[in-house]
Order: C-alpha cells, then sequence, then structure tokens
C-alpha cells in the first residue's frame, strides 16, 4: 500500500513538472522552446517588420500556381485534381518566397550592429562550428571583431570592423590558429561592403561555396586543437555587441 501512494505521488510530481514545462515553453521569448508554428508565426511578424512587401509576395506565392492550373484544370476537363495541385504548389511556393524574404529581413535587423557577422555564421549548416568574438579591439561604438568558422570549407576567421583597424588584428588571429591547425590553411575574410569585402547578406553563401578540405573527422580533429586555443582568459567584448541567440533556429524551423 505504501509503495502504492508512493508511486502515486511520483506520477503526481511527473505531471506537475510535465504541466510546468509546458507553461514555461509557453510563455518562452526563446526560439528554441517554441513549436514548429509558433516559430513560423513568429518569424513572419518580425520579417512584417522590416520588410513591407511580404504579404504580397507570399500571397502571390500562393495564388498564382493555384490559379494556374486551375485555370489549365478546366481546360482539360480536370479543375478539382489540378486545383488541388495548384494548391500544394501554391503552398510550397509561399514557403519559399517566406523562407527568401524572412532570411532578407534577419539581415536587415542586423546589418550595422557590432557582431552582425555571426547572424550569417548562424546559417550555415550544422557541419560547420563557430564561434563569436574570438578577438576583439576598438571603442564601444566601433568594435573591431574576429568570428571563427570551421567546418568542410576549412578554417575561417571572419572580421568585421574598421578595416586598417582591423587588418593587424586579423593577422596576429590567422598567425595564432596557424600553430595549432598543423597543415590546415586558415582562410581570412572581411565582412562589408567595400571592394574585397563580403557583404553580410553573402557571407554564409561564400563560405559555403569555399572547396572542401577537411572531413568530419579531420574537423574534429581540429576543433579540439582550437579548444585548448580557447582556454584562456575571457577577451573583453566592447559593449554593444549584439547577441544573435536563436536567429538561426528562428530562421531555419530548428
Amino acid at each position: 500500500m505504501a509503495k502504492s501512494e508512493r508511486a502515486k505521488a511520483l506520477e503526481a510530481k511527473q505531471k506537475a513538472e510535465a504541466r510546468a514545462e509546458k507553461l514555461r515553453k509557453k510563455n518562452s521569448t526563446n526560439p528554441d522552446d517554441w513549436g514548429r508554428v509558433r516559430q513560423i508565426v513568429e518569424t513572419y511578424k518580425m520579417t512584417a517588420q522590416y520588410d513591407p512587401q511580404l504579404h504580397f509576395w507570399t500571397i502571390a506565392g500562393l495564388l498564382i500556381p493555384f490559379i494556374a492550373l486551375l485555370v489549365l484544370g478546366f481546360v482539360l476537363g480536370s479543375p478539382v485534381m489540378w486545383g488541388i495541385t495548384g494548391l500544394l504548389l501554391g503552398f510550397l511556393a509561399a514557403m519559399l518566397l517566406f523562407s527568401w524574404r524572412a532570411r532578407r529581413g534577419v539581415y536587415a535587423r542586423f546589418e550595422g550592429q557590432p557582431g552582425s557577422a555571426q547572424v550569417a555564421l548562424q546559417m550555415l549548416p550544422k557541419k560547420w562550428l563557430t564561434k563569436p568574438a574570438i578577438a576583439a579591439s576598438g571603442t564601444q561604438e566601433r568594435p573591431q571583431l574576429v568570428h571563427r568558422a570551421l567546418g568542410p570549407g576549412g578554417l575561417i576567421l571572419v572580421g568585421e570592423g574598421d578595416a586598417g583597424k582591423l587588418k593587424p588584428l586579423l593577422e596576429k588571429e590567422r598567425k595564432k590558429h596557424e600553430q595549432v591547425a598543423y597543415g590546415v590553411d586558415v582562410t581570412v575574410l572581411t565582412m562589408g561592403n567595400a571592394a574585397g569585402q563580403v557583404p553580410l547578406d553573402q557571407l554564409s553563401k561564400h563560405i559555403k561555396k569555399l572547396p572542401k578540405q577537411l572531413t568530419d573527422a579531420k574537423i574534429q580533429e581540429v576543433n579540439q586543437r582550437l579548444k585548448a586555443l580557447d582556454a584562456r582568459p575571457n577577451i573583453p567584448i566592447p559593449k554593444g555587441y549584439i547577441n544573435p541567440k536563436g536567429a538561426r533556429s528562428a530562421m531555419r524551423g530548428r
């Protein structure tokens, strides 16, 4: 009997914890806690703030394939079948257009803010390991930051800030990383809109197009060396550095 009472108490405790966790996720502002539908809805709301044409693009993406195939269905004598096909294709087109516009909205939201390069790095596939602000210098208003990405395309250092002041910081980090990379080339990129720089909205695409250099095993091997390199006192990050946590999960549906 005592054992049964303990089992009931444990069951009640587990149910209470499950309800509390469900309530926490319901009220959470962290995209990692949201369900797929809420992620899409919240991303749509956020994107609409920076992209007034979002409604037009998504509605057009839905209606154009639907109307076109519905008309074709009437011509061929099968409006229901072709109408359903058009609706499915329209929904797919609307989602693709929404994803494209949402990505643009995220970049527009963070454009010009310190640390915005990390937003683009979060858009890389999961095989890429990224670490923001591994080095920093400059003032609170105009910091120079260096971010790191490690993946199939190699070891990448991404600098953002004033090009002249950023150059010695990037060179210092390049030499430091070459000492532990052991034969792995260190690619240095500068984010920006000037000649020779990579714009924020093109950064992840640029990195993904780099020739494949490292296998999964080699990535993990180099990553272990980088962890040893990172085992040093924390770098003082200039005030105002953004925290783009959740940008990728909100954009890509976790």
